[in-house]
């Protein structure tokens, strides 16, 4: 882990832009979502079900796709710590592609846990997830998708998920939609 290698911070290809979006675990995904619109003035762009078949919702607060997503878990609200509801993730954004590669590599190189890289849907962004020291999953990503006042879309038939940066590149989503 990079704690252990001493690495100089002033040395890291890793940019961050601005603390992007948080993703957390709730036990009621309606309820929660209406505290977010009803109490904290968010919007919802979507809901929808993950690739492990949870629901999930997606809040803004400007125009990024989402600052906010909702994952459905089984525990019963916040309980003491060492319980199963906890953050899910939460994402920082970098300037491009090539910080973001060039992040994954030394990422790599530091023996950092990849979790996740490539483009999974809401938002479109493509993204890297790694684990900090204490296993709390950590996205960088670029290019997330841009919310007009209109409040339109893009379609989920374009998410075009990847697996890989190389695959999220290869195979883009639409500029507009």
């Amino acid at each position: 882990m990079l704690e252990k290698r001493n690495v100089n911070p002033a040395r890291t290809p890793i940019a961050v832009k601005k603390l992007a979006h948080v993703v957390y675990e709730v036990s009621d995904v309606p309820r929660t979502t209406r505290f977010w619109t009803e109490v904290m003035g968010f919007t919802v762009s979507e809901s929808t079900v993950n690739r492990n078949n949870e629901s999930m919702t997606f809040l803004r607060s400007g125009t990024d796709h989402h600052a906010i997503g909702l994952v459905q878990s089984d525990a019963p609200g916040r309980v003491p710590k060492g319980t199963v509801l906890q953050t899910h993730h939460w994402a920082y954004e970098v300037e491009s592609l090539e910080v973001l590669f060039r992040a994954r590599d030394f990422l790599r190189a530091h023996d950092v846990p990849i979790v996740y890289e490539g483009r999974r849907g809401p938002g479109c962004n493509i993204g890297v997830e790694f684990e900090d020291p204490d296993g709390y999953v950590i996205e960088i990503y670029v290019d997330m998708d841009q919310i007009g006042p209109d409040g339109r879309l893009r379609p989920v038939e374009q998410f075009r998920r990847a697996l890989t940066l190389e695959d999220a590149i290869a195979n883009p989503v639409p500029v507009r939609w």
